[in-house]
C-alpha cells in the first residue's frame, strides 16, 4: 500500500493524520467519484483476483475500476493503513427475481468504528444504489443522500440496507420501458451480520461469479461511476447519464445505445478506463439488475 499513490488516484490532498469521520466521508466520496464499479475484466480476457497487490496495481496504477471484492478490499486496506478501526463484513444481496436475499455472501463491505460509533462503508455497489458516504449503524434512521434516503434496519439476526428513491424520468422515449429502470420506490439492497470475515471467506464467491453461467456478471458487462450530480453507466451497449433531482422528486435518465466501435471511446472519456484488450460487451436479459 502506498497511500500517496491512492490519494492521488482519488484526487485527495487533505490531511489524514487523524482517522476521523470527516476524513472518512471525504475519501469515501472521492473514491466513488474517481474509481468505477466495473466487471469489465471478465469481458476482456482478464481474471479477477483478490490479491491485494494485484488489486492495487490494477485500480491505482492502471486507472481501472473493479467490483466489490476489489474496490472494498482496497478501501479497507487504505482505512487500516490510515489507522481506522476497520472490519471486513459479508453481505447477501437482495434478488428481485426471487424476492429474497441470496443464500451466500457475495458482497464485501467494511465496518468502521469511530469514537464509539459504528459506520458501514461501501464504495462498490454502483449505479443508483451506491451510497455516497458511510452510513451510521442505527436501526430505522433515515439517512438522506443525493440518490435517495438510505436506511439500516436491525432485524435481530441480521441488518438490512434499504433505499427509498425517486421516480425515473426518461428523456428518450424508446427507453421508457427499459428493463434496466428501477420503478420500485423502496428497495432492499442487501443484508449482513456483524461477524468479521477474512478475505479467504469470499474466494469461492469471487470464483463463482466469474464462472457460473447464471451469474449477473457473466451475462452483463457493467461499468458505472458516480458524478457530482448523479452517475454514469455503461451496461452492454446501453450508455446512461443520470441526474438526481431531489427537489423535483425525479431522477432524469438520458439513455442511448452505442456501437461496438464507440465503446472504447466512451470508456476512456466518461470513465477514464482503458482496457488491455477489446471489450466483448454483453447485456443478456436478466431481471436482477436495475439502475
Amino acid at each position: 500500500m502506498n497511500l500517496d499513490e491512492y490519494f492521488k488516484r482519488i484526487g485527495f490532498s487533505g490531511s489524514y493524520d487523524k482517522p476521523d469521520l470527516a476524513t472518512l466521508k471525504l475519501i469515501h466520496r472521492q473514491h466513488i467519484m474517481c474509481i468505477p464499479f466495473e466487471n469489465l475484466s471478465m469481458h476482456c480476457g482478464e481474471r479477477i483476483t483478490m490479491d491485494l497487490e494485484v488489486i492495487f496495481n490494477k485500480i491505482v496504477r492502471r486507472n481501472r475500476g473493479g467490483w466489490c471484492f476489489e474496490n472494498n478490499s482496497l478501501f479497507g486496506w487504505v482505512l487500516r493503513q490510515m489507522g481506522y478501526d476497520t472490519t471486513t463484513l459479508g453481505s447477501r444481496v437482495f434478488n428481485i427475481t426471487t424476492d429474497e436475499f441470496n443464500l451466500k455472501e457475495k458482497h464485501l463491505i467494511n465496518k468502521v468504528v469511530i469514537d464509539g460509533k459504528t459506520y458501514i462503508a461501501d464504495v462498490s455497489f454502483g449505479v443508483s444504489l451506491q451510497i455516497w458516504e458511510p452510513l451510521e449503524l442505527i436501526s430505522g434512521k433515515d439517512q438522506p443522500q443525493m440518490s435517495g434516503v438510505f436506511r439500516l434496519m436491525d432485524k435481530g439476526d441480521m441488518w438490512v440496507l434499504e433505499k427509498t428513491g425517486r421516480k425515473p424520468e426518461v428523456i428518450n422515449s424508446e427507453f421508457a420501458k427499459s428493463r434496466l429502470l428501477n420503478r420500485k420506490e423502496t428497495k432492499q439492497i442487501y443484508c449482513f451480520t456483524l461477524q468479521p470475515r477474512e478475505p479467504h471467506h469470499f474466494s469461492q464467491a469471487n470464483n463463482l461469479l466469474q464462472t457460473d453461467p447464471a451469474s449477473l456478471f457473466i451475462n452483463k458487462s457493467i461499468c458505472s461511476l458516480q458524478t457530482p450530480t448523479g452517475f454514469r453507466a455503461l451496461i452492454g451497449w446501453t450508455y446512461s447519464e443520470v441526474t438526481f433531482k431531489p427537489e423535483e422528486g425525479v431522477d432524469v435518465f438520458d439513455m442511448r445505445n452505442v456501437k461496438d466501435d464507440e465503446l472504447e471511446e466512451i470508456l476512456r472519456e466518461k470513465f477514464n478506463v482503458k482496457l488491455p484488450n477489446k471489450l466483448q460487451a454483453l447485456n443478456k436479459i436478466l431481471n436482477n439488475l436495475s439502475i
